[in-house]
């Protein structure tokens, strides 16, 4: 397998961890917060838990870096922008498209998580590969 390929699967197995920290936590405080509050909350937590298991467990990087904080905190603003950006647009789109579900509140609060999941996660790969966790050149 390549080295690529060994980090995409290592990517989802840390990425599924970190969106069942940002779900539970997000499913809890929407029963309390306004809903893109309690998003950007568990967006917090998620990628608290992320980076943990992306930079040990995926990239393989062991050295402390104060600039590769930084990048992956600028990372995952712009990650958390689209998110919350895809949460509430996809509670604004899904009760048209499947009008059907508009009395099932949790299951749109659950496809709307989804959604925004999906939009986040194809930024924070490439941001994380490529930029934050990017291996550095001989001459660098």
């Amino acid at each position: 397998m390549s080295k690529t390929r060994k980090q995409i699967f290592r990517f989802i197995i840390s990425g599924s961890i970190a969106t069942l920290v940002d779900f539970i936590v997000y499913y809890i405080l929407t029963n309390f917060l306004d809903i893109s509050v309690s998003k950007c909350i568990s967006y917090v937590f998620g990628i608290f838990t992320s980076y943990l298991l992306n930079k040990y467990f995926t990239f393989k990087k062991t050295e402390k870096s104060a600039k590769e904080v930084v990048k992956f905190v600028c990372l995952n603003i712009v990650s958390l922008c689209t998110n919350v950006a895809a949460n509430k647009a996809a509670f604004l789109i899904l009760p048209v498209l499947l009008a059907p579900l508009n009395e099932h509140y949790q299951i749109l609060k659950l496809l709307a998580f989804v959604c925004a999941n999906g939009a986040s996660v194809i930024v924070n790969f490439m941001g994380q590969k490529f930029w934050v966790f990017k291996k550095k050149d001989i001459n660098e």
